[in-house]
């Protein structure tokens, strides 16, 4: 009995051993997240069951713990010599307040090769250009007060552009005296197709400008379905173009401001349906460890809709407990004109905030944020 404890205990310590010396070897392997968790008072607001139309909808409140973008991830990297790297990344949404929508790696999962001298490419699940050239510049970003909710909204053909695709094939350059520029291709159906058939996909592209106190981008994204072809369409398109720009000196102020246009050819005869123009400007005032919050955002009308303009006023205060944690509260809503309904994003107490149309829904925040 003695002896086979001896020979247990020596298998079990070989066991962790083993495990031990690969992280060990595997130094650059790195896990990060952030916890992002707020308690939630929505008011969907009034509005009609149509665009302009005339049935009323009475509109609800809800009480809710929203998990906003809470995330963990692993990354890591290998150096192969002469300023190349092989690099990864698995990274997955945490759901506190609703354990079953937890699934794995759903957020930027990939794998690729980065060189000092030539730069990135990057193949699987990630944002794209468009979309990650300007996130940075929201001061709400990646809670209920996101400017997603207006910007980028209202596209039908491939889910918006703020996107995440799968399937994506990236190249990021390096940078140049503070220019970087990066331009990603995605198949926006995967399976197999006859020769003959048309394809689907979506380009996004963006140039970007680093240099302190000042950054500035310029981006261009577009959605090809070719496969959907009838009688009065040769294919559908839409399009978006967007500029950033940020000005963060040493005072403890921070300003940025977003600027965007889409168009589309989705109605009949190839009009544009969808199109419109958007804007947003934000501002931070930092008081030692607490900071002061504005942001504004105004979509204007829908091509193809009357009275389908919106705007979304958000004020925020964050109270920092240390460098990765922080108390926050905040206030936003959103006012449609009679045709339009956009409705708050990003965490779980925004759902079903667009009852309406014609609605004006708001929602009061507070939450606890950390990063690890």
């Amino acid at each position: 009995m003695m002896m086979h404890k001896k020979v247990f205990a020596l298998a079990l310590a070989g066991g962790l051993v083993t495990p031990l010396a690969a992280l060990a070897d595997n130094g650059n392997f790195t896990f990060y997240g952030t916890a992002d968790v707020s308690y939630d008072l929505a008011n969907t607001g009034n509005g009609t069951t149509t665009a302009n139309g005339a049935i009323a909808v009475t509109g609800v409140k809800k009480r809710v713990v929203s998990s906003n973008v809470s995330k963990f991830g692993f990354k890591g990297s290998e150096d192969l010599g002469e300023g190349l790297s092989a690099i990864w990344q698995v990274e997955q949404q945490i759901n506190f307040d609703d354990a079953a929508k937890n699934t794995f790696a759903s957020r930027n999962t990939f794998a690729g090769l980065k060189s000092e001298s030539w730069g990135t490419v990057l193949f699987g699940i990630n944002d794209t250009p468009y979309k990650f050239a300007t996130r940075k510049l929201d001061m709400f970003g990646d809670n209920v007060g996101d400017n997603r909710a207006l910007m980028g909204a209202k596209a039908t053909l491939a889910g918006g552009f703020e996107q995440r695709p799968q399937n994506i094939l990236m190249y990021t350059s390096p940078t140049f005296s503070g220019f970087n520029a990066a331009i990603a291709t995605v198949n926006l159906k995967e399976g197999n197709t006859l020769n003959t058939d048309k394809r689907d996909s979506l380009m996004s592209l963006a140039v970007m400008y680093d240099m302190a106190p000042f950054y500035g981008s310029v981006a261009h994204e577009s959605h090809k379905l070719e496969s959907n072809v009838t009688a009065t369409k040769l294919g559908q398109d839409e399009s978006a173009n967007r500029l950033g720009v940020a000005y963060r000196p040493e005072a403890p102020f921070e300003l940025t401001a977003m600027y965007e246009k889409t168009t589309d050819n989705l109605g009949v005869a190839q009009a544009d349906v969808y199109g419109h123009k958007a804007f947003y400007v934000g501002g931070k005032y930092n008081i030692g460890n607490d900071a002061v919050k504005l942001g504004y955002v105004k979509a204007g009308e829908l091509s193809s809709v009357v009275n389908s303009g919106a705007t979304q006023v958000s004020i925020g205060y964050d109270h920092g407990l240390s460098k990765r944690t922080k108390l926050y509260a905040l206030y936003t809503r959103i006012r449609n004109d009679k045709g339009v309904n956009y409705g708050f994003s990003q965490s779980s107490g925004a759902a079903s905030t667009n009852a309406g149309f014609g609605t004006t829904p708001s929602v009061l925040s507070l939450g606890l944020k950390h990063t690890f």
